[in-house]
């Protein structure tokens, strides 16, 4: 099974700001869903009450929340209490890749512990604030094997880059 992570991250690393994206990107959304579409995502609990009720769980996915909280309840979701146990979850069922979605402290752990093989990295060109942060991705141990330009637009504040990192 591949294991990858999934992100938007600003040029100064920030991810998120008060419990949400710092940018509303719909091109990036869109390649989201359909990049995670019928696989499994892994989350942190923080992460995924982030995502509004309205779409939680994620649609067509199977969503495993990753928690320390031993009564934690996310009705529609697969709670687990370690990133080991959701990707032994997804193994089990069969899952040919399964996405890491975040939160930070998700995200660290699996580079830490060198569980991906792959990243799918929207760089969003711009500084922003916030107070959540993607781990540094340390050079010569991915090679880049895709990347999309999209230039800023009426629906898009931000220009950024769709590029796709595997671990040599």
């Amino acid at each position: 099974m591949i294991v990858s992570a999934i992100a938007a991250v600003a040029e100064n690393g920030v991810i998120g700001r008060d419990g949400d994206l710092p940018w509303h990107l719909p091109d990036d959304l869109r390649f989201f869903q359909q990049t995670t579409r019928g696989h499994h995502v892994i989350t942190g609990r923080k992460n995924y009450e982030s995502i509004p009720l309205k779409y939680r769980p994620l649609k067509d996915r199977v969503n495993i929340v990753v928690t320390r909280s031993r009564g934690y309840e996310a009705p529609g979701a697969v709670v687990v209490h370690t990133l080991e146990d959701a990707l032994a979850h997804a193994r089990l069922h069969g899952e040919t890749e399964a996405f890491i979605i975040g939160g930070g402290q998700v995200y660290r752990e699996a580079f830490d512990r060198k569980l991906l093989d792959r990243i799918y990295l929207t760089r969003v060109h711009a500084q922003v604030e916030g107070d959540t942060s993607f781990p540094v991705i340390e050079g010569g141990a991915w090679s880049e094997i895709l990347r999309e330009e999209h230039p800023a637009d009426e629906r898009h504040a931000h220009a950024f880059s769709i590029v796709i990192l595997e671990r040599i």
